[in-house]
């Protein structure tokens, strides 16, 4: 492992959601085998947040997101597209983060921007559903401090009142 690098554990994730997407942004996430440093997430928290998946209660297919921290959970939305999500916060209280957008070095922007995306790019599916980060994904603290915005978030009808979408705005040197 390179010096300056600190592999991100559980106890990150266990940490409030906010607190958790604000701070994965600048992180670099590998998975099989590129990196790529996170630009965009959005924060999904708990039954009373109607765009969270878990607003409606446990089901198979949100059933990670009542389980421990720092497990991936990963949908299909529009019957084509995967989306990378990280469980955050105490067991039983289901929340997650949402990967966006990345970057990786050489790689177009637009291939990236999305989180059906970049789940392609990456070759993220359903089979990396409920997967410990530790032993799949692997995010990496390199020490780069950024800026960021907070918006609504995208892409949902609901909830939209929250500014729970954090991107960066620009890296701080």
């Amino acid at each position: 492992m390179q010096q300056g690098i600190h592999l991100l554990g559980s106890d990150f994730f266990e940490q409030k959601t906010l607190k958790v997407a604000r701070n994965l942004l600048g992180k670099q996430l590998s998975f099989n085998g590129m990196k790529a440093i996170i630009t965009e997430v959005e924060a999904y928290i708990g039954e009373e947040d109607p765009a969270c998946h878990a607003a409606k209660g446990k089901t198979k297919r949100n059933l990670i997101m009542f389980g421990p921290a720092g497990y991936s959970y990963v949908y299909m939305i529009y019957g084509m597209y995967h989306c990378l999500n990280f469980v955050t916060e105490k067991e039983g209280f289901p929340a997650a983060v949402l990967i966006r957008s990345v970057v990786i070095k050489g790689v177009q922007s637009s291939l990236l921007n999305g989180p059906g995306k970049l789940c392609r790019y990456l070759g993220i599916t359903r089979q990396h559903n409920a997967m410990d980060i530790i032993s799949t994904f692997f995010v990496a603290d390199l020490g780069q401090k950024v800026s960021c915005i907070k918006t609504p978030r995208i892409g949902i009808k609901v909830g939209t009142d929250k500014l729970w979408r954090f991107v960066i705005s620009s890296p701080e040197n």
